[in-house]
């Protein structure tokens, strides 16, 4: 942190806090090109998203030098642009993990510095600011500030309306976040109405059985269950985890199958299928809720409880911790011995042996 006057800036160059736009007065000594009002903003930019791109926003940030040849000025503007891009995919990112973990606070600044370069990239009615709209919404949401959230689901309709090549992928995450909207507002009708079309353009793009497609219908579920209409809601978590079950064991299987193989190997093929960091974040964020519901339930279905318990351990499987896969097998271990023997009894077996394994492999070696 370094102190800054605003009164010694050079002649019309106003310095702003990056979060909030006030005369800024402290300057990140990490870039030197970052500027806020005050600790508490840095600090919160700090949490957020700037640690991870404080020193990629210095060339972003610092003026050209002087180039004489044209050739040299169109390659300067592509690598600048290129810069600018890259930018806008890690804080888009960066700000769909902090949403799905819940952190929405820490999802404003990563996203509105998404946002921001959005803007000075593809223009303020390109349909690619659509998804941080989106992302900014649903952190406001989450923060009870439903005004802001509607001014920014407002800018992500008018978009959309007026372009005739947004993809369904987007027109299903934009009636997601006005369902989940009206779901905050207690209109639970229109939630409904606006999820629905969540799922049927989801499923235009995946199929109703992909794990994209899920999220609608978990949504769906949250409301039917605050309406108290549980045989809804339990069939459409039964759903939600059915997809997610199928999805994780095809990656653990693909997975499995791969460590057969001499020579470490974890996901090192290139056209392998595996989860991303949000996927991860998004999975982790659904299985939970379905699981406290399911044990909180007074009549516990534990069949259904073992799906989740085995999609949970899965998870954790893939993510490659180990300890967490181990405690959440233990869980699965001891209510699958109450049920009867089936076909998925052999793969929860292998699973967990393997778990064990990895927990009692030394650091540095593979098994």
């Amino acid at each position: 942190m370094a102190k800054v006057n605003p009164l010694s800036n050079p002649k019309g160059v106003k310095l702003q806090c990056e979060l909030c736009r006030s005369p800024a007065h402290i300057q990140c000594r990490g870039c030197k090109v970052t500027y806020y009002c005050d600790v508490e903003h840095q600090r919160t930019d700090w949490t957020s998203i700037h640690e991870k791109i404080c020193q990629l926003l210095i060339p972003v940030r610092t003026p050209a030098p002087f180039l004489s040849s044209a050739a040299e000025r169109s390659h300067s503007m592509e690598q600048l642009l290129q810069r600018k891009k890259h930018l806008i995919e890690l804080t888009t990112k960066e700000a769909q993990r902090l949403l799905y973990e819940g952190h929405h606070v820490d999802v404003i600044p990563a996203a509105t510095h998404s946002l921001s370069f959005s803007v000075d990239v593809y223009g303020l009615a390109s349909v690619e600011l659509v998804p941080v709209y989106l992302i900014l919404a649903e952190a406001n949401i989450g923060l009870g500030h439903l005004t802001q959230a509607e001014e920014y689901l407002s800018h992500a309709y008018w978009t959309v309306l007026k372009t005739t090549d947004c993809s369904n992928s987007i027109r299903s995450k934009l009636h997601r976040n006005l369902g989940l909207l009206y779901s905050a507002k207690g209109e639970f009708e229109e939630s409904l109405r606006h999820l629905s079309n969540d799922v049927y353009f989801a499923s235009t793009v995946s199929g109703p059985s992909h794990i994209s497609t899920s999220g609608g219908f978990f949504h769906m579920a949250n409301i039917f269950f605050r309406q108290n209409r549980m045989d809804i809601a339990d069939s459409l978590y039964s759903e939600v985890t059915d997809i997610w079950h199928n999805h994780l064991s095809r990656l653990v299987d693909v997975q499995l199958q791969a460590s057969l193989r001499s020579g470490p190997v974890w996901f090192d093929d290139a056209d392998q299928e595996y989860l991303d960091e949000n996927q991860e974040a998004e999975s982790l964020q659904i299985l939970n809720a379905i699981y406290d519901i399911r044990e909180q339930a007074p009549n516990k279905e534990l069949s259904k409880m073992a799906k989740v318990l085995h999609s949970m351990t899965m998870l954790f499987f893939l993510s490659r911790d180990f300890q967490k896969a181990s405690e959440w097998g233990k869980k699965l271990l001891q209510i699958n011995e109450q049920l009867p023997k089936d076909d998925q009894s052999d793969a929860i077996t292998i699973l967990l042996e393997n778990i064990e394994s990895k927990l009692n492999t030394k650091p540095g070696s593979y098994q």
